[in-house]
């Protein structure tokens, strides 16, 4: 069973949207196995952002991500990553598929609905960031 780390970011957890995009990823076969309501100040954003520190869009990104509470999770299953990715859609949701999160809520790169890791090493540290290992409970258990 593979992780990946959700976030559904300030402005869809603002318009009420973290049970319609769980649903998604839940009907798609991925197990919720670890979640809370956070917030990130500025410096804990550009700390989880911090891959990114010298992209021209790093600061705009992390002054948005400090904006309000965000949802994260830990999503378990059979190539849970690409999943997630594919469920998700391209980051700019002018540009994702019809049907996937950032198309149906994104209103633009960064405002997208949701970030989702990676890779396998991007999700072990993501979900590092966020969760202890006492947090996370396994899908077969």
């Amino acid at each position: 069973m593979e992780r990946t780390l959700s976030i559904i970011k300030p402005e869809a957890v603002a318009r009420g949207l973290i049970g319609d995009i769980l649903s998604r990823f839940e009907h798609a076969g991925l197990k919720v196995v670890a979640a809370k309501l956070t917030r990130l100040d500025k410096q804990r954003a550009e700390s989880f952002y911090d891959v990114h520190r010298e992209r021209p869009f790093f600061n705009s990104l992390t002054d948005y991500m400090s904006t309000g509470p965000i949802f994260v999770s830990v999503l378990e299953g059979d190539g849970a990553i690409a999943r997630n990715r594919e469920i998700m859609g391209a980051t700019d949701p002018a540009k994702a598929a019809p049907g996937t999160i950032r198309k149906d809520w994104g209103t633009n790169v960064e405002e997208n609905a949701a970030h989702g890791s990676d890779a396998p090493e991007t999700a072990a540290a993501e979900i590092a960031f966020f969760f202890t290992a006492d947090e996370i409970q396994s899908s077969g258990s």
